[in-house]
């Protein structure tokens, strides 16, 4: 494996930070119900907006990677509306104020995992992208961890506004050291075609890939970031503590995953019959909930965890996207395949919110929630049929 700088490192804690605001909702849920009035519902909103505002973010910081590099893409969106988004959150009043400061994390997220990407798209062997993506989102996945049991000693000992307000100072701390240790990769040279996202969008490989991207983060980034806690307690009745350790284990099989990326490739000998496997793993374990989501508390941790270690994924679909790419459509290309993919996200936590509400008003919790994970489970069914027509990745 090709050595990683201090400049990926330091990527690697802004991805950290993301993986994070993304993901801490969940833990938050009890709390921000009885302080602020927020329901389920709003922090549903809010979490959507946070998707809806990072996807939408991609397609400028694709142009802003390939025109001004990494260095100051991250370190300016990250320092400057993450700065202020964690602030805003850790001052909010009323529920319209986590929507507002979630849609600023957003944006202040949107490039730090895909810097990374870009640089070791441009610097690095093609064979080796997918095995470094993994690694890369295994240990910026940590930011999962935090926003599980950590968060919630931390909000005990410190109370959620001075944890919040902590998160701020160590956001715009990660984009300080961004500026002062990331270093662009070379420009191409002027006999380089122009990139553009039409001429992403004429690759025909990518045609019916972009479908399971769409849905294959969706089940568990929605359910981790936002549903489990709601499902844990309502069915469950789970306290904050308990909340904190069932989403800890999701978390530390969302990282399991990422790190086990390159040696399934490797067993399996296809980087495309992988994405099927994890796929299929996915749709097995949300068919088990939605036909019996109550199976006790012991087990239904344990299908949290299943979901969180499929999500892998996720950095498999990447790097047969990738492959696909040629070097001067790397900063577009990558981009807008995470916008497809965090985008569908956003939409479909947007979409499971009337769906919850109308569910929870017609039956018990656990049939509720079956219908729930039948809204995520169906989308990610069609696009898992539709990746069978996918070539397979080249260079890879």
């Amino acid at each position: 494996m090709p050595a990683i700088s201090v400049g990926i490192v330091s990527l690697v804690l802004a991805y950290v930070l993301s993986q994070f605001y993304r993901a801490f909702l969940a833990v938050l849920t009890p709390v921000l119900g009885v302080e602020l009035g927020a329901r389920p519902g709003d922090l549903a909103l809010s979490s959507g907006l946070w998707f809806a505002a990072f996807a939408l973010m991609q397609i400028p910081v694709g142009r802003m990677l390939d025109r001004i590099g990494p260095r100051l893409t991250v370190a300016l969106l990250l320092g400057g509306a993450g700065g202020a988004g964690a602030a805003v959150f850790a001052l909010a009043q009323a529920p319209w104020h986590l929507h507002l400061a979630m849609a600023l994390l957003g944006v202040g997220c949107a490039p730090a995992l895909m810097g990374s990407y870009y640089i070791i798209a441009r610097e690095y062997p093609a064979a080796a992208f997918g095995g470094m993506a993994g690694m890369i989102v295994g240990f910026g996945s940590l930011g999962n961890i935090l926003g599980a049991t950590p968060l919630v000693w931390a909000i005990e000992a410190l109370g959620w506004r001075a944890t919040m307000a902590g998160l701020g100072v160590a956001t715009v701390a990660v984009a300080v050291l961004i500026a002062g240790t990331v270093r662009d990769p070379a420009r191409l040279g002027a006999d380089q075609p122009q990139g553009s996202l039409a001429e992403v969008l004429r690759i025909r490989a990518l045609w019916f890939i972009l479908p399971l991207f769409f849905v294959n983060y969706a089940a568990s980034g929605a359910i981790r970031g936002l549903w489990a806690a709601p499902y844990l307690e309502r069915v469950f009745e789970a306290d904050a503590v308990l909340i904190g350790r069932a989403t800890l284990a999701m978390g530390l099989a969302m990282i399991a995953g990422n790190f086990l990326v390159a040696p399934a490739v490797r067993l399996v000998g296809s980087l495309r019959r992988t994405v099927l496997i994890f796929t299929g793993c996915t749709l097995a374990v949300m068919g088990f909930l939605v036909m019996n989501p109550d199976p006790g508390l012991a087990a239904a941790v344990v299908l949290l965890a299943l979901i969180g270690l499929s999500g892998a994924g996720y950095v498999l679909l990447m790097a047969h996207g990738r492959s696909f790419l040629p070097d001067h459509l790397v900063g577009r290309g990558v981009t807008f395949l995470n916008m497809i993919s965090i985008g569908g996200v956003g939409v479909m936590q947007f979409a499971s919110r009337p769906v919850f509400q109308a569910a929870a008003a017609a039956y018990a919790p656990p049939q509720a929630f079956a219908m729930l994970f039948g809204f995520f489970l169906i989308p990610l069914a069609i696009g898992f049929a539709l990746y069978f027509l996918t070539p397979e990745a080249r260079n890879a």
